[in-house]
């Protein structure tokens, strides 16, 4: 009766066999694959920063080559066109009064909670009408007002976001008595 039982060890013997070379076979794939995988990544990595690398330069130089070539075709300065000061671009502003647009100043405030986070926010008013700079100046201090009030929290999500902006067009078309149509946001970082 011995010997019955002798093949039904050497099987499981050779099934333990067997899932122990399935498991040294699967772990050798993965380390390949992982390898290939970081490799791969590395390569890329170093093509994208390359390619980033060299766009920076290729700005540096051209902001190098254009500061010489303003100064040759302003005569140098010697009572030809008026020197541009640092900030200013060779393009009009979009906000002017004549599409009735008012560029504020950009707000800088800290928010209502936590109050060591801060936010910068650059915003346009669009007028219906001519634009008033005393309206849109009050409108500038109605906003900062409010930012104060606001956590981050609220402002957090994409939805949050929109109820904020939403909230300001609201203040500014009540605060002139609905002679803005819209609020444009330019920049909003929070820190």
């Amino acid at each position: 009766m011995a010997e019955p039982n002798a093949p039904a060890a050497e099987e499981g013997e050779e099934g333990a066999k067997k899932k122990g070379g399935g498991l040294v076979v699967t772990i050798v794939i993965v380390l390949v694959l992982s390898v290939l995988a970081g490799g791969g990544g590395w390569y890329l990595g170093k093509m994208m920063s390359e390619k980033f690398i060299t766009q920076e330069k290729k700005d540096e130089l051209a902001k190098k080559t254009a500061a010489p070539a303003e100064g040759a075709a302003e005569g140098g300065g010697h009572g030809g066109k008026e020197a541009k000061k640092p900030g200013e671009d060779a393009l009009p502003h979009l906000a002017n009064e004549e599409n009735n647009v008012v560029a504020l100043e950009p707000i800088t405030s800290n928010l209502a909670y936590p109050s060591e986070s801060w936010v910068r926010l650059e915003v346009a008013l669009l007028f219906n009408d001519k634009p008033d700079e005393k309206t849109a100046e009050e409108v500038h201090q109605d906003i900062l007002a409010y930012i104060r009030t606001v956590s981050l929290q609220q402002i957090q999500s994409v939805r949050g976001f929109e109820y904020l902006r939403q909230d300001i067009k609201e203040r500014a078309t009540l605060r002139t008595e609905g002679r803005v149509k819209d609020v444009m946001f330019r920049t909003f970082v929070v820190q």
